[in-house]
Protein backbone atom coordinates (compact mmCIF):
# COMPACT_ATOMS: atom_id res chain seq x y z
CA UNK A 1 0.00 0.00 0.00
CA UNK A 2 1.09 3.76 -0.85
CA UNK A 3 1.85 6.34 1.50
CA UNK A 4 -0.57 9.10 1.30
CA UNK A 5 1.48 12.61 1.08
CA UNK A 6 0.56 16.43 0.97
CA UNK A 7 -0.06 17.68 -2.61
CA UNK A 8 2.92 18.60 -4.32
CA UNK A 9 5.27 17.71 -1.51
CA UNK A 10 9.60 17.41 -3.02
CA UNK A 11 9.63 14.06 -1.72
CA UNK A 12 6.72 12.57 -4.07
CA UNK A 13 9.06 13.17 -7.23
CA UNK A 14 12.21 11.92 -5.45
CA UNK A 15 11.04 9.00 -4.02
CA UNK A 16 9.07 8.02 -7.50
CA UNK A 17 12.05 8.01 -9.03
CA UNK A 18 13.03 5.25 -6.85
CA UNK A 19 9.83 3.18 -7.52
CA UNK A 20 8.78 3.84 -4.09
CA UNK A 21 4.66 3.60 -4.21
CA UNK A 22 3.12 7.07 -2.97
CA UNK A 23 0.06 9.20 -3.99
CA UNK A 24 -0.84 12.20 -3.01
CA UNK A 25 -4.26 13.36 -0.66
CA UNK A 26 -6.24 14.45 -4.26
CA UNK A 27 -6.14 10.49 -5.22
CA UNK A 28 -6.38 8.90 -1.54
CA UNK A 29 -9.67 11.09 -1.00
CA UNK A 30 -11.09 8.25 -3.46
CA UNK A 31 -10.01 5.07 -1.71
CA UNK A 32 -12.26 4.35 1.14
CA UNK A 33 -10.05 2.77 4.01
CA UNK A 34 -8.44 4.50 7.01
CA UNK A 35 -5.19 5.05 6.73
CA UNK A 36 -2.90 5.40 9.70
CA UNK A 37 -1.97 8.76 10.59
CA UNK A 38 1.56 9.63 11.06
CA UNK A 39 2.85 13.03 12.56
CA UNK A 40 6.37 14.10 11.92
CA UNK A 41 7.81 16.95 14.28
CA UNK A 42 10.84 17.63 12.02
CA UNK A 43 13.42 19.24 13.89
CA UNK A 44 16.13 19.30 11.79
CA UNK A 45 17.07 22.18 9.53
CA UNK A 46 17.34 20.81 6.32
CA UNK A 47 13.60 20.02 6.31
CA UNK A 48 13.58 18.69 2.63
CA UNK A 49 16.10 16.27 2.95
CA UNK A 50 15.01 14.07 6.47
CA UNK A 51 11.13 14.59 5.12
CA UNK A 52 12.89 12.19 2.68
CA UNK A 53 14.55 10.08 4.31
CA UNK A 54 11.92 9.23 6.82
CA UNK A 55 9.42 8.89 4.21
CA UNK A 56 11.55 6.45 2.43
CA UNK A 57 11.25 4.11 5.26
CA UNK A 58 7.37 4.43 6.56
CA UNK A 59 6.95 3.60 2.66
CA UNK A 60 8.12 0.40 3.22
CA UNK A 61 4.96 -1.11 5.02
CA UNK A 62 1.84 -2.35 3.70
CA UNK A 63 -0.13 -0.29 5.53
CA UNK A 64 -1.64 3.10 3.85
CA UNK A 65 -0.14 6.04 5.92
CA UNK A 66 -1.28 9.80 6.24
CA UNK A 67 1.53 11.67 6.86
CA UNK A 68 1.69 15.08 8.70
CA UNK A 69 4.69 17.51 9.36
CA UNK A 70 4.43 19.73 12.68
CA UNK A 71 6.33 22.50 13.31
CA UNK A 72 6.95 24.92 16.59
CA UNK A 73 5.72 28.43 16.79
CA UNK A 74 8.38 29.62 19.15
CA UNK A 75 11.34 28.40 16.54
CA UNK A 76 11.68 29.52 12.58
CA UNK A 77 13.51 27.04 10.41
CA UNK A 78 16.09 29.02 8.69
CA UNK A 79 17.50 26.56 6.22
CA UNK A 80 14.37 25.68 4.36
CA UNK A 81 12.11 28.05 2.27
CA UNK A 82 9.40 29.65 4.25
CA UNK A 83 6.77 28.87 0.58
CA UNK A 84 7.95 24.93 1.82
CA UNK A 85 7.03 25.38 6.04
CA UNK A 86 3.92 27.14 5.04
CA UNK A 87 2.82 24.98 2.11
CA UNK A 88 3.20 21.52 3.95
CA UNK A 89 4.03 22.35 8.05
CA UNK A 90 1.33 23.34 10.86
CA UNK A 91 1.86 24.70 13.81
CA UNK A 92 2.11 22.72 17.01
CA UNK A 93 -1.29 24.78 18.14
CA UNK A 94 -3.19 24.01 14.91
CA UNK A 95 -2.52 20.81 15.64
CA UNK A 96 -3.30 19.93 19.42
CA UNK A 97 -6.74 18.91 19.29
CA UNK A 98 -5.68 15.94 16.90
CA UNK A 99 -5.19 12.77 17.43
CA UNK A 100 -2.54 10.57 15.79
CA UNK A 101 -1.62 6.80 15.32
CA UNK A 102 1.97 7.27 15.54
CA UNK A 103 4.60 10.47 15.82
CA UNK A 104 8.10 10.74 15.16
CA UNK A 105 10.63 13.42 16.74
CA UNK A 106 13.67 14.52 15.10
CA UNK A 107 17.19 15.48 16.28
CA UNK A 108 18.23 18.84 16.11
CA UNK A 109 21.56 20.33 15.73
CA UNK A 110 21.36 21.80 19.48
CA UNK A 111 23.46 19.23 21.68
CA UNK A 112 25.96 22.18 22.96
CA UNK A 113 23.19 23.39 24.75
CA UNK A 114 21.78 22.40 27.94
CA UNK A 115 18.17 21.43 27.51
CA UNK A 116 17.06 24.22 29.24
CA UNK A 117 18.74 26.83 26.97
CA UNK A 118 17.18 25.36 24.02
CA UNK A 119 15.08 28.36 22.94
CA UNK A 120 11.31 26.59 22.32
CA UNK A 121 12.01 24.05 25.17
CA UNK A 122 9.02 25.12 26.98
CA UNK A 123 6.87 24.31 23.54
CA UNK A 124 8.66 20.74 23.07
CA UNK A 125 7.94 19.97 26.44
CA UNK A 126 4.36 20.73 25.68
CA UNK A 127 4.42 18.63 22.83
CA UNK A 128 6.25 16.16 24.75
CA UNK A 129 3.60 16.15 27.67
CA UNK A 130 0.56 15.91 24.53
CA UNK A 131 1.84 12.57 22.92
CA UNK A 132 1.22 10.84 26.16
CA UNK A 133 -2.67 11.25 25.41
CA UNK A 134 -2.94 12.20 22.02
CA UNK A 135 -0.80 9.62 20.17
CA UNK A 136 -0.81 5.73 20.08
CA UNK A 137 3.34 5.09 20.04
CA UNK A 138 6.06 8.30 19.29
CA UNK A 139 9.78 7.50 17.90
CA UNK A 140 12.05 10.07 19.47
CA UNK A 141 15.38 10.05 17.45
CA UNK A 142 18.76 11.46 18.55
CA UNK A 143 18.58 14.71 20.07
CA UNK A 144 14.88 14.21 20.64
CA UNK A 145 15.55 11.04 22.25
CA UNK A 146 17.86 12.41 24.75
CA UNK A 147 15.41 15.31 25.28
CA UNK A 148 12.47 12.64 26.12
CA UNK A 149 13.89 10.94 28.08
CA UNK A 150 15.28 13.99 30.11
CA UNK A 151 11.97 15.32 30.36
CA UNK A 152 9.57 12.06 30.92
CA UNK A 153 12.25 10.01 33.24
CA UNK A 154 14.93 12.76 34.48
CA UNK A 155 17.98 10.89 32.56
CA UNK A 156 21.04 13.37 31.99
CA UNK A 157 22.88 13.27 28.70
CA UNK A 158 27.02 13.61 29.39
CA UNK A 159 29.07 15.56 26.92
CA UNK A 160 31.37 13.39 24.51
CA UNK A 161 34.84 14.06 24.10
CA UNK A 162 34.99 13.15 20.47
CA UNK A 163 31.78 12.92 18.51
CA UNK A 164 30.31 10.31 17.82
CA UNK A 165 30.52 9.54 14.13
CA UNK A 166 30.27 6.31 11.60
CA UNK A 167 28.56 2.96 11.69
CA UNK A 168 28.73 0.77 14.61
CA UNK A 169 27.75 -2.66 15.52
CA UNK A 170 24.80 -3.31 17.27
CA UNK A 171 22.93 -6.43 19.58
CA UNK A 172 20.01 -7.22 20.91
CA UNK A 173 20.14 -6.92 24.73
CA UNK A 174 19.74 -10.27 26.23
CA UNK A 175 16.04 -11.64 26.32
CA UNK A 176 14.90 -8.50 24.26
CA UNK A 177 15.18 -10.60 20.86
CA UNK A 178 11.51 -11.51 20.86
CA UNK A 179 10.32 -7.87 20.94
CA UNK A 180 8.21 -7.30 17.75
CA UNK A 181 10.42 -4.27 17.06
CA UNK A 182 13.54 -6.44 16.15
CA UNK A 183 11.28 -9.51 14.33
CA UNK A 184 13.72 -9.95 11.36
CA UNK A 185 16.90 -8.39 12.95
CA UNK A 186 20.12 -10.30 12.63
CA UNK A 187 21.86 -10.45 15.20
CA UNK A 188 24.71 -8.45 14.74
CA UNK A 189 23.44 -4.99 13.09
CA UNK A 190 24.79 -1.68 11.56
CA UNK A 191 22.96 2.12 12.42
CA UNK A 192 24.44 5.07 11.78
CA UNK A 193 25.89 7.54 14.63
CA UNK A 194 26.50 11.20 14.52
CA UNK A 195 26.06 12.92 17.83
CA UNK A 196 27.94 14.99 20.18
CA UNK A 197 26.61 13.57 23.40
CA UNK A 198 25.36 10.46 24.99
CA UNK A 199 22.78 9.12 27.76
CA UNK A 200 24.29 6.24 30.12
CA UNK A 201 23.14 2.54 30.77
CA UNK A 202 23.95 2.86 34.33
CA UNK A 203 21.10 6.04 34.51
CA UNK A 204 18.59 4.29 32.28
CA UNK A 205 18.74 0.80 34.62
CA UNK A 206 17.67 3.51 37.53
CA UNK A 207 14.61 3.60 36.35
CA UNK A 208 11.96 0.85 36.47
CA UNK A 209 10.06 2.51 33.49
CA UNK A 210 12.58 1.97 30.70
CA UNK A 211 13.88 -0.84 29.24
CA UNK A 212 17.45 -0.84 27.16
CA UNK A 213 16.31 -3.19 24.36
CA UNK A 214 19.27 -2.29 21.93
CA UNK A 215 22.88 -1.36 22.39
CA UNK A 216 26.29 -1.06 21.01
CA UNK A 217 30.08 -1.72 22.41
CA UNK A 218 31.22 1.31 20.86
CA UNK A 219 28.52 3.91 20.36
CA UNK A 220 26.78 3.19 23.87
CA UNK A 221 22.94 2.95 24.33
CA UNK A 222 21.13 2.73 21.03
CA UNK A 223 16.93 2.03 21.87
CA UNK A 224 15.19 2.32 25.33
CA UNK A 225 11.48 1.26 25.01
CA UNK A 226 9.11 2.78 27.87
CA UNK A 227 5.36 2.23 27.92
CA UNK A 228 5.09 -1.36 26.69
CA UNK A 229 6.29 0.35 23.12
CA UNK A 230 4.17 4.01 23.41
CA UNK A 231 7.84 5.34 23.49
CA UNK A 232 10.41 4.03 21.71
CA UNK A 233 13.98 6.82 22.62
CA UNK A 234 16.12 5.57 19.42
CA UNK A 235 20.25 7.90 19.82
CA UNK A 236 21.07 6.60 16.12
CA UNK A 237 19.94 7.64 12.76
CA UNK A 238 19.09 4.59 10.79
CA UNK A 239 17.43 6.88 8.68
CA UNK A 240 20.20 8.42 7.29
CA UNK A 241 20.43 8.17 3.67
CA UNK A 242 24.36 6.74 2.27
CA UNK A 243 25.41 9.84 1.87
CA UNK A 244 24.53 11.43 4.50
CA UNK A 245 27.66 11.27 6.34
CA UNK A 246 30.07 12.27 4.09
CA UNK A 247 27.88 15.51 3.18
CA UNK A 248 28.60 16.55 7.13
CA UNK A 249 32.11 15.26 7.14
CA UNK A 250 33.20 17.41 3.95
CA UNK A 251 30.94 20.10 5.56
CA UNK A 252 33.19 19.86 8.79
CA UNK A 253 36.24 19.87 6.48
CA UNK A 254 35.43 22.57 4.67
CA UNK A 255 34.86 24.70 7.39
CA UNK A 256 38.23 23.92 9.09
CA UNK A 257 36.16 22.08 12.11
CA UNK A 258 37.72 19.41 13.96
CA UNK A 259 36.00 16.24 12.46
CA UNK A 260 37.80 12.25 11.77
CA UNK A 261 36.59 10.56 9.13
CA UNK A 262 33.14 8.48 10.02
CA UNK A 263 34.29 4.98 11.50
CA UNK A 264 33.12 2.00 9.31
CA UNK A 265 32.16 4.14 6.67
CA UNK A 266 34.21 4.62 3.74
CA UNK A 267 35.01 1.55 1.66
CA UNK A 268 38.73 0.81 2.87
CA UNK A 269 38.44 4.06 4.61
CA UNK A 270 38.81 5.40 1.55
CA UNK A 271 36.97 9.19 1.34
CA UNK A 272 37.06 8.59 -3.10
CA UNK A 273 35.61 4.96 -2.99
CA UNK A 274 32.40 6.10 -1.41
CA UNK A 275 30.25 4.67 1.41
CA UNK A 276 29.99 0.74 2.50
CA UNK A 277 25.98 0.99 3.27
CA UNK A 278 25.19 -2.08 5.81
CA UNK A 279 22.67 -0.03 7.38
CA UNK A 280 19.69 -0.26 5.19
CA UNK A 281 18.13 -3.21 5.83
CA UNK A 282 17.63 -2.85 9.41
CA UNK A 283 16.21 0.51 9.12
CA UNK A 284 13.12 -0.91 6.89
CA UNK A 285 13.18 -3.39 9.61
CA UNK A 286 12.93 -1.16 12.41
CA UNK A 287 10.30 0.71 10.81
CA UNK A 288 7.84 -1.28 9.50
CA UNK A 289 7.62 -3.36 12.70
CA UNK A 290 7.13 -0.21 14.58
CA UNK A 291 4.34 0.44 12.36
CA UNK A 292 2.87 -2.71 12.45
CA UNK A 293 3.50 -3.63 15.47
CA UNK A 294 3.41 -0.72 18.08
CA UNK A 295 1.13 1.51 15.93
CA UNK A 296 -0.86 -0.28 13.65
CA UNK A 297 -1.68 -3.51 15.99
CA UNK A 298 -2.05 -1.39 18.92
CA UNK A 299 -4.24 2.04 17.85
CA UNK A 300 -7.97 2.02 17.97
CA UNK A 301 -10.16 1.75 14.65
CA UNK A 302 -11.75 5.34 15.79
CA UNK A 303 -8.83 7.82 16.62
CA UNK A 304 -10.37 9.54 19.03
CA UNK A 305 -10.21 6.51 21.04
CA UNK A 306 -6.78 6.97 22.01
CA UNK A 307 -5.62 7.98 25.29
Amino acid sequence: MPLNLPDKLPAIDILKEENIFVIDNSRASTQDIRPLKIVILNLMPIKITTETDLIRLLSNSPLQIEVSFMKLKSHTSKNTPIEHMKAFYRDFECMRNEKFDGMIITGAPVEHLEFEDVNYWDEIQDIFNWTRTHVTSTLYICWAAQAGLYHHYGIPKYPLDKKMFGIFEHHICEGMSKLPIFRGFDDVFFVPHSRHTEVRRADIEKHPGLTIISESDDSGVHIVMARGGREFYVTGHSEYSPYTLDTEYRRDLGKGLPIDMPKNYYRDNDLEKGPLVRWRSTANLLFSNWLNYYVYQETPYDINQIK
